[in-house]
């Protein structure tokens, strides 16, 4: 789904995070074909900015009228000034480019040879103004740890983008919850610990507790090739032979972010995109896809990938992945309100969602992909799996969380089975964050320092560096 730290930015929308805090090599790669853009702007050579397109993107447009949109654009005034926006998952760039009195904004990704793949030019679009009243909170503000969180919550909920928050911190055996802004928009009610949230790519640390519970059950193994576990017809495309189990939990598998025929599913709807999206139509996919790197070799964030390894964890079991995740999960830690659908007993609690202009929007529902991002839950249950993944423990449960914590890639970033390894001023955390159509959320928590940080909230609006400067701030 849409995501940090750095973030990596999906097609899909779901998140991760790409990193460290720093810049990372994807920023400093796409930063240096944007500063050939602007080099070549200055001289007006748009053929030499078409030749830094990628095949595919050339296929999408000739070169004559690439050369006539950018000299009606880019080439339509001297360039003052340009700045970086925002690089969202280690994936899209947009920068401001200042042309006279104009401004215009330009939106680039690249391929994996570095050529782009994407390339964006419009108005520059103006950051969100504040909101005109304080947004409701019920922060105590009387410890260090209630000032710190507000100091920096604030300037996530004042924005007028966005609706509600829940944060959720554990220092030093302490447990603290603070609720920000209204459910819904001109509700005034504030969230709660047990307001529902969609979490997003946070499932994907669920759906590794799984993979790491049954390969404790000597059910599978992490170097089990996928073909062993798919339909003979899927299994036999030899593009799928040299891909594990664990390549689909790392994101080193080579499969694309999403299947090509995503889109032009039966009833896709771009605001509910994973809905309608079956398992046939995946194994039709499967059958003839090509890899975009050998499996393995290379990280590539993928919500195919894990998708899939649910649907293999699906067939190894016999049961759906939400009871997976109830039985396996959720009933050992008492998580009463983690779900993958919302039953009508939990619906008054489930917040509404909301896009990244603040417009009421579809919360998204899945099919065969549920394992990459369809659960939903409250800062109550995320603070128990947290510290459940945190605090050791003589069971079952707990062994599958220690595997999922075991370093499978050790090149940036670091990825157990699921987590990502991501440093803050020096400390490491495991860290996921989420990212739905509707919904941002972030998770971070390091056993040495006894420190969990948690946040949930139900616009599109990254909370990322919300999450990153409170663990800087507590730890």
């Amino acid at each position: 789904m849409k995501s940090a730290l750095v973030i990596i930015m999906l097609i899909s929308g779901m998140c991760i995070p790409a990193g460290g805090f720093a810049q990372s090599r994807q920023q400093q790669k796409t930063d240096s074909v944007f500063r050939l853009i602007i080099n070549y702007s200055k001289t007006h050579d748009a053929d030499a900015i078409y030749n830094l397109a990628d095949s595919d993107y050339k296929k999408s447009i000739s070169q004559a009228r690439f050369r006539d949109f950018l000299f009606r654009g880019l080439f339509s005034n001297p360039i003052k000034r340009d700045s970086l926006v925002s690089f969202v998952n280690n994936l899209i760039a947009t920068y401001k480019i200042e042309l006279g009195d104009a401004k215009m904004q330009l939106t680039l990704g690249l391929d994996d040879d570095n050529k782009f793949n994407y390339f964006g030019l419009g108005p520059y679009k103006v950051v969100a103004t504040n909101k005109s009243t304080r947004a409701a909170s019920n922060n105590p503000l009387k410890s260090a740890t209630d000032k710190i969180v507000d100091s920096i919550a604030r300037r996530y909920i004042q924005k007028i983008t966005t609706v509600g928050l829940s944060i959720g911190v554990i220092k030093g055996g302490i447990i603290s919850t603070y609720n920000y802004g209204e459910t819904k928009k001109g509700s005034g009610q504030l969230p709660t610990p047990a307001t529902i949230y969609e979490v997003g790519s946070i499932s994907k640390t669920f759906t590794a507790t799984l993979l790491a519970w049954f390969v404790n059950e000597d059910k599978v193994s992490l170097s089990d090739p996928i073909t062993k576990y798919l339909p003979d017809s899927v299994a036999a495309n030899p593009a799928l032979k040299g891909i594990t189990l664990v390549n689909l939990s790392n994101h080193t598998s080579g499969l694309n972010g999403l299947p090509s025929n995503f889109e032009s599913q039966k009833n896709y709807q771009e605001s509910n995109p994973y809905k309608n999206y079956t398992r046939d139509q995946l194994f039709t996919y499967l059958k003839t896809c090509t890899l975009r790197s050998e499996p393995g070799k290379k990280y590539a964030y993928s919500n195919l990938a894990v998708g899939l390894l649910g649907i293999i964890l699906e067939r190894v079991s016999g049961k759906p992945y939400e009871q997976l995740v109830t039985e396996i999960i959720c009933k050992p830690l008492g998580l009463k309100s983690t779900v993958q659908h919302i039953s009508p007993l939990l619906a008054a609690r489930f917040a509404p969602v909301y896009d990244e202009n603040a417009v009421e929007t579809s919360a998204w529902d899945f099919d065969a992909l549920a394992a990459c991002g369809s659960i939903r839950s409250d800062i109550t249950d995320l603070l128990l799996y947290a510290k459940a993944n945190m605090v050791p423990a003589n069971t079952k449960l707990y062994k599958a969380f220690e595997l999922t914590h075991q370093i499978t890639l050790h090149t940036e970033p670091q990825v157990g089975l699921g987590w990502h390894i991501i440093k803050a001023d020096g400390v490491s955390y495991y860290f996921h964050n989420g990212g739905t159509g509707g919904s941002r959320s972030f998770l971070a928590y390091n056993a040495e320092k006894g420190l969990i940080v948690i946040l949930l909230s139900n616009a599109d609006v990254s909370t990322d560096g919300v999450g990153v400067e409170i663990l800087k701030k507590l730890q």
